[in-house]
């Protein structure tokens, strides 16, 4: 037995969800801009700097920084919604962030739900293209826990169709299908800068696109609405001209949001983006590490990992068995290690209020997504984990068959 094990039976094994996502770098980055003499603290030169050295990262034209990956929902929803009209239906997993459905439901579209792929989390694509009908407006698929949820079946029949494809990619920074980055293959994206999360500005977000008309009315719907926000400074004079009556400065065009970020969050996010790439590349050594030596007689270890970026360990009963799921939570909580059940914004979001009170008992009909919901956690993967740690977790885990290890 090695050091690290022995010293991990004793203590346990000190598991958070995420750890060091925010290094001394990054925060000496902000103290040594808060030396100058009255720096600027609202969103200026770094917000934009960042903002260009992110799609730089992706592979996109355009993205602009938001407060929070839910915010980022939220203005690319609105964004659909000012340029196409109101209603229709959207498309949406029911393993999920609440914010994606609720982004939805505030901008005045309906919500339609499929099920998931068991080896993606993401949603099922053939459900999808099932749904799909004139009243569709966007689909919007989310990437769950690194995952990739695309197939060329869906991009070729949304293409076909004239769909928009939303791609939420917060959990997923740096994961590919087809050798491009997740968040560049739809009309837009979104990503969270959540602490959890791959890259952290505290709180933050992006949305990223190629197209230069949802550009420019996600900018302004970041900041009120603004016409001075707009990057075109040929669009601000077109609205001025059009509107001879109002002062320049002050032109709402749209019914917008105040959810603009700051230099700090930016100046975080600056100096994270350059270690990224390498941090993913150990997250993904530690997921295989993981996966390889859990037992796939008790757990789920087929997940579709071509092209992954996890910072979550997904752990999932292979069947139903709440003694089991028991014994798995007692034997995390006991051992020092955080966990999430139902995964992805615990579970089937169906369930919860918000939308029971909408759709009552809808919720039955999603096996999949319903056994994750009880079946199902995930926990924190970062890049200082050791692989002793993660070898005695599995052991801890294995042990659990028809009660070993209790």
């Amino acid at each position: 037995m090695s050091s690290a094990t022995a010293a991990a039976r004793k203590t346990g094994l000190d598991w958070p969800l995420m750890r060091g996502n925010i290094s001394r770098a990054d925060l000496d980055a902000v103290c040594a801009y808060l030396q100058q003499d009255d720096p600027i603290l609202t969103a200026g030169k770094n917000v934009r700097a960042f903002e260009e050295e992110w799609s730089a990262w992706l592979g996109v034209k355009h993205s602009v920084f938001v407060n929070s990956g839910a915010s980022a929902n939220l203005v690319t929803m609105a964004a659909l919604r000012e340029l196409h009209g109101p209603g229709g239906e959207v498309i949406v997993p029911t393993l999920t962030w609440v914010s994606d459905i609720a982004s939805v439901l505030h901008c005045g579209f309906t919500p339609v739900f499929v099920d998931i792929d068991p080896r993606t989390l993401g949603m099922d694509n053939g459900q999808v293209r099932e749904k799909l009908t004139d009243k569709t407006r966007a689909v919007f698929l989310t990437h769950v826990l690194g995952y990739n949820g695309l197939s060329r079946e869906l991009l070729d029949e949304l293409t076909a169709r004239r769909i928009p494809l939303i791609e939420d990619v917060c959990e997923s920074h740096g994961a590919t299908f087809e050798g491009r980055k997740l968040g560049s293959i739809g009309r837009a994206s979104n990503f969270s800068f959540y602490y959890a999360h791959h890259l952290s500005t505290i709180e933050g977000g992006m949305v990223c696109t190629d197209d230069e008309d949802l550009y420019e009315t996600v900018r302004m719907l970041r900041g009120h609405g603004m016409v001075r926000e707009l990057a075109s400074a040929g669009r601000r004079f077109d609205y001025a001209d059009e509107h001879p009556d109002l002062n320049p400065d002050f032109i709402f065009a749209h019914p917008g949001f105040n959810v603009r970020s700051t230099e700090l969050n930016a100046i975080i996010g600056r100096s994270q983006l350059p270690r990224l790439d390498a941090n993913n590349l150990r997250r993904t050594e530690n997921l295989n590490l993981f996966l390889k030596h859990l037992d796939p007689d008790l757990y789920r270890t087929d997940f579709t990992t071509e092209g992954s970026s996890n910072y979550a360990f997904t752990l999932i009963l292979q069947e139903p068995d709440a003694a089991l799921a028991e014994r798995v939570q007692s034997t995390l909580r006991k051992n020092g290690v955080e966990f999430r059940r139902g995964t992805a914004g615990g579970g089937n979001q169906l369930r919860q209020p918000y939308l029971r009170k909408l759709y009552g008992d809808l919720y039955k009909q999603y096996p999949q997504v319903d056994h994750v919901h009880f079946y199902g956690w995930y926990i924190g993967n970062y890049p200082s984990l050791d692989r002793e740690r993660i070898l005695r977790l599995c052991e801890l885990l294995n042990d659990l068959a028809a009660g070993r290890g209790i």
